[in-house]
């Protein structure tokens, strides 16, 4: 499953690079209505077998609209970047969200992180510093700059994900709800803005929204099947998609330095998931 999801979402990074000179937040609409549709359509199905399934705590909706708007944050920061950067270096850039997630996770949930969780954090900030390139090349730094604050909004994202579940709360709720909330954002925008599309530009968006709902599904599989210590690293392997995927329809490839901050961010997630491992056997 996690695979899949990683596949998915590698997917879904052609797709918008292939959509073309659109306006990223157009992008964003068909990959965010597309995803409400069948996560509704699913949510539905559910609540007709068990009623129970739609139940949501008071609380709960403080956190849940917390989630959509810092997810809407990560996914209009990681289709920016995806107008200007290769692939395989946005994938890189948003793979920075688990780190970030252990700040919100203090913040959110009260956890204190450890030294190791802060120098792993520290290790993948560094990391995308070498995929940003921070220079005078401003139409690559800035791109780079928005697509790491988009990992920012996912990390954060994470960790309201984590407080939801606290009540009990069903993952295609939250996947419906998001979906809907950054599809509502996006419409104005999306209307004041539109740029005429050729009907291949839509099948390129709809395949945007499909993969996007693959990767969406497979990540909700792969984390109801086996807990996250077990599995998280193999959600990395999205970024060996993205670069195979880019090479193959874009002719892009990573640089030297973008590829040694792909080692350092790697690296220290596979030393978390080691780490996290051994504890717990």
């Amino acid at each position: 499953w996690i695979l899949f999801s990683a596949f998915g979402f590698a997917v879904m990074g052609l797709c918008v690079r292939e959509a073309g000179d659109l306006p990223f937040v157009q992008k964003t609409l068909f990959r965010n209505s597309i995803a409400f549709f069948v996560s509704f359509s699913i949510l539905l199905a559910k609540g007709h077998r068990d009623k129970s399934v739609l139940h949501v705590d008071k609380a709960a909706w403080k956190w849940i609209v917390m989630r959509s708007a810092v997810g809407s944050f990560g996914i209009f920061g990681n289709f920016y970047a995806l107008g200007y950067l290769n692939i395989s270096d946005c994938a890189m850039l948003n793979k920075t969200s688990p780190f970030f997630a252990v700040i919100f996770s203090a913040i959110i949930l009260g956890e204190k992180p450890n030294l190791f969780s802060v120098g792993a954090l520290i290790a993948a900030f560094s990391g995308a510093l070498f995929i940003i390139q921070p220079g005078m090349d401003f139409s690559h730094t800035f791109p780079a700059i928005v697509g790491f604050i988009g990992g920012v909004g996912a990390g954060c994202a994470a960790a309201c994900i984590r407080k939801v579940k606290t009540f009990k709360v069903d993952g295609m709720i939250i996947i419906a709800f998001f979906s809907l909330f950054s599809t509502v954002i996006a419409l104005p925008f999306s209307i004041y803005y539109f740029e005429p599309m050729t009907k291949t530009q839509i099948l390129w968006l709809i395949g945007t929204g499909l993969s996007a709902c693959c990767g969406q599904f497979g990540l909700t599989g792969a984390f109801y099947n086996a807990p996250a210590y077990k599995i998280s690293v193999y959600d990395y392997s999205n970024i060996i998609f993205s670069a195979i995927l880019g090479w193959l329809f874009l002719g892009q490839l990573p640089d030297s330095l973008s590829l040694i901050g792909y080692i350092i961010i790697i690296g220290a997630a596979i030393a978390v998931f080691l780490r996290d491992l051994k504890k717990l056997q």
